[in-house]
């Protein structure tokens, strides 16, 4: 399941792009996101430990560690989730193997949802963050 530490994460990326030369502290980026910023503060780990961004133990702010270009929303994406959370789809736990459906409903459900997760995946990984801040540049200029 995709949770909204993902667009959240998506939200701090292109800020910090757009504030470069200014001081990006989790309270001024809480404010642009409209959540809490221990959430951010949780989440820029996640994209600190990613390689994403720079962030410094006692030193307000944070910045890109990458160009806007080199950053995939599937980099995202993984970034924010852990592994056992990177599934679009779960299968449900313990089915009857005394029923005839129990028995089988995963084999037959498992194959449909992980080649969902590879089309999403396989979509994410061709929208660079680049094409993200170039749209909110033009919907903010009209």
């Amino acid at each position: 399941m995709i949770t909204s530490r993902f667009s959240v994460g998506i939200h701090i990326l292109t800020l910090l792009h757009y504030n470069k030369e200014g001081v990006n502290t989790s309270d001024f980026i809480a404010a642009s996101v409209g959540t809490n910023p221990v959430v951010i503060r949780r989440i820029m780990g996640m994209l600190n430990k990613a390689g994403l961004v720079e962030v410094r133990p006692g030193v307000a702010g944070a910045r890109l560690k990458k160009d806007i270009s080199d950053i995939t929303l599937l980099d995202i994406y993984h970034a924010v989730h852990a592994v056992n959370e990177n599934a679009l789809f779960s299968l449900h736990d313990s089915p009857n193997p005394a029923c005839e459906v129990g028995r089988s409903i995963q084999g037959s459900i498992e194959p449909i949802f992980t080649a969902a997760q590879k089309a999403m995946e396989d979509q994410l990984a061709q929208v660079k963050l680049s094409d993200i801040v170039n749209d909110v540049a033009q919907k903010t200029v009209q």
